[in-house]
């Protein structure tokens, strides 16, 4: 039994609306993740510590700054401007937190990611759920590779810069 495939037209016609919504859902995630951070940046600081990867100071400076990234990426995602940069930014990170949460795991750390909120330590009794947010990161990360591909969407500041709508489905 072969697996079915889409015809090369109904792909054509169906692959700038699978592309807007892999954007605007990107966009949503690094909007709700930067916004759920920013409002304590010390928090976010003491979440990218709690991973034991590297020096205090330095985690308390990539966890301030790296709301500010996620909500610069949301915001260029719903606009849809620099598409295929943002989607390489989300892709590096997205692999970065899956390392992370993946190497946390292994060394029996006891944390919660911090991907939407404060993160850090767990407490006692608190089990973490780690198979899960991994699972949720790698469906981020095919929205991302999606994006890397086929970065060209309706209703984008990129397609309106280039002065096509990029509805019909043309090639990149």
């Amino acid at each position: 039994m072969s697996t079915p495939r889409i015809p090369a037209a109904r792909w054509v016609t169906l692959r700038p609306w699978l592309g807007v919504a892999a954007r605007l859902g990107l966009a949503a995630v690094w909007l709700v993740a930067g916004g759920s951070k920013v409002a304590d940046l010390g928090a976010s600081g003491r979440a990218v510590n709690a991973y034991q990867l590297m020096p205090y100071d330095v985690a308390a400076v990539i966890g301030a700054a790296l709301p500010f990234v996620e909500l610069a990426l949301g915001v260029l995602l719903l606009i849809g401007l620099a598409t295929r940069v943002a989607a390489g930014v989300s892709t590096a990170l997205l692999v970065v937190f899956i390392t992370g949460i993946a190497s946390a795991w292994a060394r029996g750390l006891a944390i919660d990611c911090g991907c939407f909120g404060s993160g850090g330590q767990l407490a006692a009794g608190q089990a973490p759920s780690y198979l899960p947010e991994i699972l949720r990161d790698l469906g981020f990360l095919v929205l991302a590779g999606f994006l890397l591909s086929w970065p060209r969407t309706p209703f984008s500041v990129d397609g309106w810069l280039a002065g096509e709508p990029s509805v019909e489905g043309e090639d990149e």
